[in-house]
């Protein structure tokens, strides 16, 4: 009798348990599979490069990772914060989401990278910053859209016009 009442609080506790992590699951990253095309520029001294360098930096599960961190900097992929995530209308009447993200790391030989995202639906803008030590390092700015562009709108199909009838065809009531 106590292994059968043992056995079944198990079964409800585990029933219970897969309920409310099914039920209270978070919404899903709103940056998760979006991937960007970007046009990277160093900024030294305050005065931008005059050659942008092409990127293309990829969100999933987290993290962020960029072609050009990897290829330069060795940078794989960083797990990031989305710090705000609103959504406003401007003053076409469009609806747009606004995302701030923040990504930092620190490699062995006390390099540390930060990443700030500014993502407004389809369009992105930030900068990388590299420093040593807390000293400044590399600065670089970047800005881009993504990839695949916007999505298209469905075409409403055109609504015929009814023709009206003509003077003198004889189908509209006369006039007195």
């Amino acid at each position: 009798m106590n292994i059968r009442r043992i056995f079944s609080n198990s079964c409800l506790g585990l029933a219970a348990f897969v309920f409310v992590t099914t039920a209270f699951k978070g919404e899903k990253d709103p940056l998760h599979k979006r991937v960007f095309t970007l046009g990277v520029v160093e900024v030294k001294d305050g005065a931008a490069a005059k050659k942008s360098i092409a990127d293309e930096m990829e969100f999933k599960d987290g993290k962020l990772y960029s072609d050009f961190l990897n290829k330069k900097f060795g940078y794989k992929w960083i797990k990031y914060r989305i710090n705000k995530d609103s959504i406003f209308t401007d003053s076409a009447e469009v609806e747009i989401r606004h995302l701030e993200v923040e990504a930092t790391t620190t490699d062995e030989s006390n390099n540390t990278l930060a990443v700030n995202v500014i993502v407004e639906n389809w369009d992105i803008e930030g900068f990388f910053k590299l420093t040593k030590n807390d000293k400044p390092k590399k600065y670089f700015d970047f800005t881009g859209f993504e990839k695949g562009g916007k999505p298209k709108k469905e075409k409403k199909p055109k609504k015929t016009e009814e023709k009206k009838p003509e003077e003198g065809s004889g189908t509209e009531p006369k006039k007195d």
